[in-house]
């Protein structure tokens, strides 16, 4: 099971990143990071205990689903999940961050838009103002908690795909049939190396403290 999932590395690692960002929309509600000791500080940022655990329980109970229920402790030890999720959070603030420096922002439009597209609010065929609210209530989220974290998801993304439209591959390769079923790939490949560069380099300009007991 385990040399399957690592067969698999890059499928795993891009929903590895699609539960990062359900979690900061779907996360524990408004949490009061002032008094509560954070697991992580990012520059003048933290993450706090409860935003980490909940991203670790959606990301065991991933891979407990697609495991049919088979993800034991000792693949868990292996692919270093706590560490992962850790990780990943840490890369979502750099990211956020530095979107802010450059001036990315998301307006309302752009997010009521992401909004009303969002499959999980769309009944008959359009988008249900009860069911969005219902699925807030729910998730313990008023509809302002909702938007700002869906601001960062898209901020998010943005910012990613801006790191990774840097890379280029020449247009005599994109064009030539013969390499289409290689480019693509190749590609997306070389967008995850440089995005994970870019993060790579604020990381050693950044300040980060981590109370690594908290997730021991």
């Amino acid at each position: 099971m385990l040399q399957a999932m690592r067969k698999h590395a890059k499928f795993f690692y891009v929903l590895f990143f699609i539960i990062i960002l359900s979690f900061i929309f779907w996360g524990v509600g408004n949490v009061d990071k002032s008094t509560a000791v954070p697991i992580a500080e990012v520059g003048k940022e933290k993450i706090s205990v409860e935003e980490y655990w909940t991203a670790y329980d959606r990301a065991r109970d991933y891979y407990r689903n697609i495991t049919k229920g088979n993800f034991t402790e000792e693949m868990e030890k292996k692919l270093n999940l706590k560490q992962k999720i850790l990780d990943s959070l840490v890369d979502d603030l750099l990211l956020l961050t530095e979107a802010k420096k450059v001036g990315i922002t998301v307006g309302d439009a752009e997010l009521r838009e992401a909004i009303v597209n969002d499959p999980a609010f769309i009944r008959d065929g359009k988008f249900n103002d009860d069911v969005y609210l219902r699925t807030l209530q729910l998730n313990r989220m008023t509809p302002e908690y909702y938007e700002s974290q869906k601001k960062k998801e898209l901020i998010l993304q943005r910012m990613r795909r801006l790191i990774g439209d840097s890379v280029e591959i020449t247009d005599a390769a994109m064009s030539d049939p013969s390499l289409s079923a290689y480019v693509q790939p190749l590609l997306s490949q070389m967008r995850d190396k440089a995005v994970k560069s870019y993060i790579d380099g604020i990381r050693k300009q950044t300040k980060i403290k981590v109370n690594q007991q908290l997730i021991s």
